[in-house]
């Protein structure tokens, strides 16, 4: 196995393949505290990309309500209980990745779903944790929350599928990091649904092959963002190119978010894959929660999210989320306006600080009728 260096955990770590990181990176950041669970996304992926025979069950995009939702069941429970307990030491991992603790002869520390895993795409929705017996609107001294987590693959820098394949027909492209499976190659072994820990490549009995979330690499190439980011009503994404810590660009939006202002963490970085879809925490959950399924920066996260209104800088940059159908390369605050621009250079989108605010006389003199003011 070659060393690798990845700085998610602070350390090198063991990996079956040497590194090769892309030209650039494509990577995006979900504001956990803004989804709301419509799933427009989960339709706008599902009607566009899995509509035919054999892919009734493949969900690309998902949006689960934790901690009880899951798709496929249980899938992060079972990979943290593979992995068993381990330690983080500040910002640096100490335990072993799912490479590190793969059983001799196995490239990946993994598991295979069974088909009635996917079978209740939607368990646990709207199922919170906490003392609710005596009802919800009972003033209880137990925290009771939940919270929705929107799912694409993570295009990893360090992919287990990857890894795991024996027939190489998973791949990386060079040019934007999007990891994409030949299936021309595919035999069908099913060792990358195996590997994943995020489960999610997907077997189709039909075909007898595997396939995935491929970023709508199509549209990226065209400088748009990707379909469920295109849908979504929460307005909950952002889509761009991520850099190496050691060149992180304030003026890139997402450099700025994971590196800058580390507002966004990766998703179970301690299985070790370096995934590039990053989120910002939900601010009301349960430290110890978020710190086994974002990493120990959570506090620092949490705090800076909750002080964004007072950040013109950051409050702007959430403020680009779902503001155009456009990938987002840079971005620029001038006064009270924030400008987001494309993969070409040009100017895609410009939004205030503050929306204004036109409040209209109760009574219009002009059609002598009363009129009602909305937010």
């Amino acid at each position: 196995m070659a060393r690798v260096h990845n700085w998610q955990l602070g350390r090198e770590m063991s990996y079956w393949y040497p590194a090769s990181r892309p030209k650039r990176q494509f990577a995006a950041v979900f504001d956990v505290n803004k989804c709301i669970a419509c799933q427009t996304c989960t339709l706008a992926c599902k009607t566009t990309w899995t509509s035919a025979p054999g892919q009734e069950y493949m969900l690309w995009n998902n949006v689960e309500t934790k901690p009880y939702g899951f798709y496929p069941l249980g899938w992060d429970v079972k990979a943290l209980e593979l992995l068993g307990p381990q330690r983080w030491r500040g910002p640096m991992y100490e335990g072993r990745t799912l490479f590190e603790a793969a059983p001799k002869g196995e490239r990946v520390l993994g598991w295979r779903p069974a088909q009635r895993d996917y079978a209740h795409p939607n368990v646990g929705e709207d199922d919170c944790t906490g003392a609710i017996e005596g009802g919800a609107h009972i003033q209880t001294p137990h925290m009771v929350w939940f919270y929705y987590l929107a799912r694409i693959c993570n295009h990893c820098t360090f992919p287990a599928c990857l890894a795991a394949c024996p027939r190489g027909s998973i791949y990386k492209r060079p040019e934007d990091g999007i990891v994409l499976v030949d299936q021309s190659r595919c035999r069908g072994y099913q060792e990358c649904v195996r590997a994943c820990p995020y489960k999610k490549v997907f077997f189709n009995p039909m075909t007898g092959t595997s396939a995935k979330c491929i970023a709508c690499y199509p549209k990226i190439e065209t400088g748009i963002q990707p379909q469920c980011f295109e849908n979504c009503i929460g307005k909950i994404r952002l889509a761009g190119w991520l850099s190496h810590p050691d060149h992180a660009q304030e003026d890139n939006p997402i450099d700025y978010l994971v590196h800058v202002r580390r507002l966004a963490l990766p998703l179970f970085p301690q299985f070790g894959l370096e995934p590039n879809i990053y989120y910002i925490p939900p601010v009301h959950v349960p430290r110890p929660y978020l710190v086994q399924m974002f990493g120990p920066g959570v506090d620092a996260a949490v705090q800076a999210y909750r002080a964004a209104h007072k950040d013109p800088d950051l409050a702007g940059l959430l403020g680009l989320f779902g503001s155009t159908h456009r990938a987002i390369s840079r971005w620029q605050r001038q006064a009270n306006m924030i400008s987001g621009i494309g993969t070409h250079g040009a100017e895609v989108v410009r939004v205030p600080l503050r929306e204004p605010i036109v409040i209209r006389d109760a009574f219009d003199s002009t059609y002598g009728v009363q009129r009602t003011n909305t937010p």
